[in-house]
């Protein structure tokens, strides 16, 4: 264990990766979902030489050899050079070089702002009354905001501040970093508070966002402070990883939740069913998943390398470790037969599942390809559209449907995110015996169509080395065998979809 310093008596130690471990029967041992029993790897000094050679000679290029990247990732990253190699998958270096500001330009402009108003990165907890203070004082006699002192040019919103103050207290509470009023813990969420303050200043269009300081405080535990800021730069501006996630209307997480949708409702009918039967809309835990991206899982060593999985593949990652998740607790998910069961049980991950040798496993073999979510996002529009109609309204609103989104040079229907309230259940309930199998005959059909579309494409890009067709599997990974059947009439047409799929695999990589 750690010998970082806690002001707690119920502490009696910290684990490998920083987290308090709490005295057994103490009211936070009895609150606290974190696992301190890690299955992780341990990487030999011959591997730890491998990496380190790699990420000393590393170039644009090493990133582009996946299955290499693979096989490394899947043996194991050495604890210390995990920062280093989320570094160069990012390209965070080539970002900051680029910039036409520095991060210390931005950490001095917060410092006198924060000058201006009484207040340091250091007095976090005093900071929120203070700035409660200072919203009032900034008010003129009309109610107008106005500003104290002339300070920089664009100064980070009051209310912004108030948040990140506040988040800041609230991320990882108990690693030894962020943990007490200790010297360490003090510094610890003064970064985090520079960080998050700088990306506001650094992006006003976007700002600050709950859910922003996980991934921040996550990548501080493995990159110093500069080294994070641009990596977070990277990760939320990026259309390859978390581009718009964090925007407050929330649009992108909200679709991107009801794309996963219909991903559940198709790889896992049975569980989707018994959702439906006891009215727990998937909206209610999926949105909470993706915008924690997995960083509350209480096995640190699993959330490490889901995290290594999204930097080296990007957003698909997120999918696939969501739907590995829903496999891996299915079977008890299908005895509960209380929504009060069902849902916490989602909503906190329990340990069992989430362990490094069982849910690691199984997302290596789990996976989600970018023609899939195409699919289910076009989906998803032609059930918005559907259900504007039967609601009376014969115009569609321009702002409601947006068809913008190109899939290999052709034009493909996209959504425009939703408020996240509204769920499939009334077209599922409706849909009972035949109705329900002819429902699904003709959604898969148009995932089919889109398909084909998204294939001939491909078709017109050289082929690499032929795959032998029998080791592809069916479009369906885990639907059941009626489902297959609803979406490949025969035997020549199974063919030539695996075929396609093949040609698909290989441009992707």
């Amino acid at each position: 264990m750690s010998s970082c310093r806690s002001e707690n008596h119920c502490v009696v130690g910290f684990d490998q990766f920083g987290f308090a471990v709490f005295r057994r029967h103490c009211d936070k041992w009895k609150q606290q979902h974190r696992s301190h029993e890690y299955s992780y790897p341990s990487v030999s000094a011959s591997k730890i030489e491998s990496w380190q050679e790699m990420l000393s000679n590393w170039t644009g290029a090493g990133a582009s050899c996946t299955t290499k990247m693979h096989s490394f990732l899947e043996a194991g990253v050495p604890i210390e050079l995990r920062g280093h190699l989320w570094k160069c998958l990012l390209g965070s270096d080539a970002v900051k070089e680029s910039s036409t500001h520095a991060y210390q330009e931005y950490v001095q402009d917060l410092r006198c702002q924060l000058a201006n108003l009484g207040v340091t990165e250091y007095r976090v907890q005093v900071a929120i009354s203070t700035l409660d203070n200072a919203d009032t004082e900034r008010a003129g006699p009309d109610g107008r905001t106005r500003n104290l002192v002339p300070g920089p040019s664009l100064e980070v919103g009051i209310e912004t501040l108030r948040q990140i103050v506040l988040d800041v207290e609230r991320s990882f509470p108990t690693h030894c970093s962020l943990m007490g009023r200790n010297p360490e813990a003090k510094e610890g969420q003064a970064k985090l508070f520079r960080i998050l303050s700088a990306y506001a200043k650094y992006n006003p269009q976007i700002g600050y966002c709950q859910g922003m300081s996980y991934i921040a405080a996550m990548l501080l535990m493995n990159m110093r402070e500069e080294d994070a800021f641009w990596a977070l730069v990277v990760l939320l501006e990026k259309p390859k990883y978390l581009a718009g996630f964090y925007e407050h209307s929330l649009h992108t997480i909200q679709r991107h939740a009801k794309i996963f949708q219909q991903l559940l409702k198709h790889r896992m009918p049975c569980l989707w069913q018994h959702m439906e039967d006891l009215e727990v809309a998937p909206l209610l835990f999926i949105t909470t998943w993706f915008l924690t991206l997995f960083t509350s899982l209480p096995c640190w060593d699993s959330v490490l390398v889901i995290w290594d999985l999204i930097i080296l593949d990007g957003i698909n990652v997120i999918f696939s470790t969501g739907l590995c998740i829903l496999q891996l607790l299915e079977p008890r998910l299908l005895t509960m037969s209380d929504v009060s069961l069902l849902l916490p049980t989602l909503l906190r991950i329990p340990v069992d599942v989430s362990r490094y040798n069982v849910l690691v496993p199984a997302l290596w073999i789990t996976k989600v390809h970018k023609w899939e979510l195409d699919c289910m996002q076009s989906v998803v529009l032609e059930e918005e559209e559907e259900a504007l109609l039967s609601s009376g309204r014969h115009s569609i609103p321009a702002a409601a449907v947006q068809k913008v989104t190109k899939l290999n040079g052709r034009n493909a229907p996209d959504t425009k995110g939703a408020d996240g309230k509204r769920s499939t259940r009334s077209s599922a309930s409706t849909a009972r015996g035949a109705g329900q199998q002819e429902t699904l005959k003709n959604t898969l059909s148009k995932m089919l169509k889109i398909a084909r579309c998204y294939l001939r494409d491909l078709s017109r890009l050289p082929d690499g080395p032929k795959d032998n067709p029998s080791q592809d599997r069916p479009l369906i990974v885990q639907g059941h065998s009626k489902h297959r059947a609803a979406a490949l009439s025969s035997k020549g047409q199974a063919r030539k979809v695996n075929s396609g799929r093949g040609r698909t695999e290989r441009a992707s990589r």
